[in-house]
């Protein structure tokens, strides 16, 4: 808040007595300086809620709220704002071999991953790992097991 708001927020015998030079005219400069930072933040809070604005301390929070923190968590800055701005859509394909290999290529950054179901092996899923994700293979892994469907069994194989 402004000094001047601050000042009119004041009964009138103090608003008379916050002239030039009083302490209580120092002290709504002070309380002005206090409320800046806030305001600041106030003021951008929308930018908390944009994963490409977001400051990186506030990302894990983020993906909290979008719930997919459990395969976020351990990926860095920039991946986890492309996985928080493409949550929705992810959402939507959830449990599905499309949804699964669009999560994959979010959380690895590359794309050419296949899920095939096996006519001969009903509820189970192979998952083929491109040849530039398979160093990822720890993320892949932890990926498939959170996010295939309960009753599926899964297995990864190269490409």
């Amino acid at each position: 808040m402004r000094r001047a708001d601050i000042e009119r927020l004041l009964p009138a015998v103090y608003q008379h007595a916050a002239g030039p030079g009083g302490v209580l005219f120092a002290l709504l400069d002070v309380m002005e300086g206090l409320h800046a930072p806030v305001e600041a933040r106030l003021g951008a809070v929308e930018d908390l809620f944009a994963p490409y604005r977001a400051p990186d301390a506030f990302l894990p929070y983020l993906l909290g709220w979008l719930a997919v923190d459990h395969v976020g968590r351990s990926l860095p800055p920039g991946r986890q704002r492309d996985l928080a701005a493409r949550a929705g859509d992810l959402a939507r394909v959830r449990g599905t071999a499309a949804g699964l290999c669009a999560l994959l290529e979010t959380l690895t950054g590359v794309a050419g991953f296949v899920v095939d179901e096996p006519a001969d092996r009903p509820f189970h899923i192979v998952v083929r790992i491109p040849e530039a994700a398979r160093d990822q293979s720890y993320l892949i892994r932890l990926a498939v097991e959170a996010e295939k469907p309960a009753a599926v069994t899964a297995e990864l194989a190269d490409s």
